[in-house]
């Protein structure tokens, strides 16, 4: 798993991702809940309380994160976990 976690702190610097905890006030996040990729405006902490999400990335667009999730999870609706 910390493999994983290289990896995908990797690509998101190469994205030019703000880091998982970072929001701008225009940015959507890229999450899994209940085991599926979302893209959320919502912050991390509400989607955390209100769906037990755990969130991969921030960006400034919604295209943006819908690219990360398809690049990564092979899209919105995708398998996820947050272990």
């Amino acid at each position: 798993m910390k493999g994983l976690a290289l990896l995908v702190s990797a690509v998101l610097a190469a994205a030019g991702a703000a880091p998982a905890g970072a929001q701008n006030s225009e940015s959507y996040g890229v999450f899994c809940a209940s085991g599926r990729v979302e893209v959320d405006i919502r912050s991390e902490e509400q989607m955390r309380s209100q769906r037990g999400a755990c969130q991969f990335a921030r960006f400034p667009t919604r295209s943006d994160a819908e690219g990360f999730a398809r690049r990564n999870f092979g899209g919105v609706g995708g398998d996820c976990s947050c272990r």
